[in-house]
């Protein structure tokens, strides 16, 4: 009788706890997008902690209102949940964003001179002026790439790098001294620098088809300080947040070594000042050594131990391994030169670090951009999957532009996934001209990818080849177009705006087995966004200019614009203080 009592009461209080449980936040007259099977679209969210508490009509959610609750007006306007991209480069990113000049979004050869030409006339002696992606020329209305001698005339005596997609990137003459480039400086394996008929660098580097001369030489540019880089890193997520971003897989990349250069974003996780969830993985750096790298990194990582911060709940923590597992296995998208042949060597020199990651239960992602790489990929995959199965072990491949149907059954087979980015809405033309106008209409086969179920999250790939901006990808991936309005991929692969949302918010989460984010649920962490075009209903080419109005993630407003400006933390000053980011912001809409 004692114990029937006993659970009486404990079930009366738990039933009272729900029931008097009120709201922090709550966001009403919205049109909300929940992504939710049942409740499709609904008026109001309350939030308490950093979970949903509910959602439904403002009458029933209003009700959840208590005397500390934060009443926030939505307006009629669209509220989503936060985009997660898949596939972002942010660790790095971050540490040289209030660097760098901005180009996305730049609409003219003009314009891009001409802050060129500000920049250079505030950039300290000593530092540089870096473009570093994210452009292309069929943007600009003159649909050109600027010239040597344009780019000469508007930096003067400042050294300047500019980085144009996987492809090349122009120095000009006062880069070519500091860097103390002559005719006589060798080129590197698969690069060139490009000499004049006299044997005199033109300030022209290319990669044949390799990145690394291109990538090495930005390595050389002078960094930050340890301030100014914290300060850069917090500037590049709330540019993010900005975009209604609230998550992030980070693929690692290129000079980005383990531990050493994540120690910024560590110390901004104990702080609790992150502002993105931010599962990251490690990217094997030096050719030749990877599986001694990766047996390091084992021995230093719990991959199954998330650790709190004890601020709050958001992500922080080694995913898996890649996108880069060993050198042999890069088949770079540099659409300019043929297709990488992999050395011989591949298959055995992956097979022994996907074997050592497998057997340890780490998750793992893979760069590959052409289906004859994926091809061989994958059989080393199977060959590994015969001697330790991978047993739902999460695994993907990031882009599989060119994946073909056989490819994707042995995916499925398998059970592995699909990372896929915007880039052929930056490389599309470069695509076609090279491989013909058939191959680009379904690269990747999106709509096949799908119906085959086989999980798969959309991202940008971002910031050193195309944008970071995720509003980019969803217009790409719902139109066939590139950032220059070229039909490339064919109207009857691309999908609607709904599954489009979805491959960059809960598929995203689905495709590494994360539960409980990426919808506007009850129970679900409170990732919102309210933005600032209907997104739904616009016309496609305001899709590209789609930005946030106020975003919350885990539970906290961590931006807000124009009316809901009010509702947020005051906006970081920007330092070094000649940063472009001070004066230009990050993606550009002009």
């Amino acid at each position: 009788m004692k114990k029937i009592y006993t659970v009486l009461v404990f079930s009366m209080i738990t039933v009272f706890s729900l029931y008097a449980q009120k709201a922090d936040i709550i966001i009403s007259n919205g049109k909300i997008t929940t992504l939710n099977d049942t409740k499709q679209e609904v008026e109001a969210i309350a939030i308490a902690g950093n979970k949903i508490l509910d959602i439904g009509s403002n009458k029933d959610i209003l009700k959840l209102k208590g005397k500390n609750t934060k009443l926030i007006d939505a307006k009629g306007k669209r509220v989503i949940p936060g985009l997660f991209d898949s596939h972002l480069h942010v660790i790095r990113g971050g540490r040289f964003y209030n660097l760098e000049l901005r180009w996305d979004g730049v609409t003219s050869v003009k314009t891009a001179l001409g802050m060129l030409k500000e920049q250079a006339a505030r950039t300290p002696k000593g530092q540089w002026i870096r473009v570093v992606g994210g452009w292309n020329e069929y943007q600009f209305e003159e649909k050109r790439l600027p010239t040597l001698e344009e780019i000469n005339e508007a930096t003067g005596d400042v050294p300047t790098f500019i980085l144009y997609l996987y492809g090349k990137a122009w120095l000009n003459k006062a880069g070519i001294q500091a860097l103390n480039i002559t005719g006589d400086t060798p080129n590197p394996a698969e690069g060139l620098i490009q000499k004049d008929e006299q044997g005199n660098p033109t300030g022209l580097l290319v990669a044949e088809p390799n990145a690394f001369i291109l990538y090495s030489t930005l390595a050389k540019l002078p960094n930050m300080t340890r301030e100014e880089e914290v300060n850069s890193t917090l500037q590049y997520m709330t540019e993010l947040n900005r975009l209604g971003v609230t998550a992030v897989m980070d693929a690692g990349g290129g000079f980005q070594n383990f531990p050493d250069d994540y120690t910024i974003t560590d110390e901004l996780n104990k702080q609790g000042k992150i502002t993105v969830r931010l599962p990251y993985f490690l990217f094997a750096q030096n050719k030749g050594s990877e599986l001694k790298d990766y047996t390091q990194w084992l021995g230093m990582v719990n991959i199954d131990e998330h650790a709190p911060n004890g601020h709050n709940d958001i992500d922080y923590y080694v995913g898996g391994a890649g996108e880069n597992l060993v050198g042999d296995a890069g088949d770079f998208e540099n659409f300019l030169f043929p297709r990488p042949i992999l050395p011989n060597a591949m298959e055995d020199n992956l097979k022994s670090v996907i074997s050592l990651l497998v057997q340890n239960r780490w998750p793992f992602r893979l760069h590959a951009t052409y289906n004859e790489s994926i091809e061989r990929f994958l059989t080393v995959i199977e060959e590994v999957n015969k001697e330790t199965p991978l047993d739902g072990l999460v695994w993907f491949f990031d882009h599989a532009e060119t994946v073909s149907e056989e490819s994707l059954q042995r995916i499925k087979a398998l059970g592995g996934g699909i990372a896929i980015q915007h880039r052929m809405a930056y490389q599309g033309e470069s695509f076609i001209k090279r491989y013909g106008k058939t191959p680009a209409l379904a690269s990747p086969p999106i709509k096949r990818i799908l119906e085959l179920d086989i999980p798969v999250g959309l991202g940008t790939d971002g910031t050193r080849v195309a944008s970071y901006n995720p509003w980019i990808a969803l217009y790409w991936i719902t139109t066939g177009k590139t950032v220059g309005g070229n039909q490339v991929m064919a109207k009857s692969n691309a999908i609607n705006r709904i599954d489009a949302l979805r491959l960059v918010t809960h598929k995203g989460y689905e495709l590494i087995k994360e539960e409980k984010k990426g919808k506007i649920e009850k129970g679900y962490y409170a990732d919102v966004v309210i933005l600032d075009q209907d997104y739904l209903t616009i016309p496609e080419h305001a899709i590209k200019n789609v930005t946030s109005e106020l975003t919350i993630v885990d539970g906290k407003i961590v931006y807000g614009n124009k009316e809901f400006k009010t509702f947020a933390p005051a906006l970081l000053p920007v330092i070094p203080t000649w940063s472009p980011v001070k004066y230009f912001g990050g993606y550009q809409h002009k």
